[in-house]
């Protein structure tokens, strides 16, 4: 006897769709940063057990990184990134919004603490403090 298929979902908590689509590694994740208010739905703030629906919008932040998606489909279960992919479409405002930013980043530079000088820098302005 085989089992018969399952009903299609009509709604999902949005911890268990983000980590589903593959936007966090485990739900804790995707919990901790819709606690964070890193994740809204529709235009309005979220909580881990809000019933996601297909049609719906998110705004998405991970780190630096902003996304703003539409659910497409619904899925309880983490599959590949190819299938996690055929969850959401990507608005092309945010698409264009990451490409700029990915661009700026790459115009300025690595940013953080500067590096310490290696022995030829060391070299060279020990050369230049003694020139005075």
């Amino acid at each position: 006897m085989s089992k018969p298929p399952d009903p299609p979902m009509t709604d999902l908590r949005a911890d268990v769709w983000l980590w589903a689509a593959r936007f966090f590694k485990t739900r804790s994740l995707a919990k901790q940063a819709i606690d964070g208010g890193r994740i809204d739905v529709n235009g309005a703030g979220c909580k881990p057990a809000k019933s996601l629906r297909a049609g719906d919008r998110l705004k998405i932040g991970r780190g630096e990184e902003r996304l703003e998606v539409e659910v497409v489909a619904l899925s309880d279960r983490r599959a590949p990134a190819a299938v996690a992919q055929a969850l959401y479409v990507e608005t092309a405002a945010s698409r264009a919004a990451r490409e700029l930013a990915r661009e700026q980043q790459r115009l300025v530079g690595p940013s953080g603490p500067p590096k310490r000088p290696d022995k030829q820098a060391r070299r060279e302005l020990r050369r230049l403090r003694d020139t005075r």
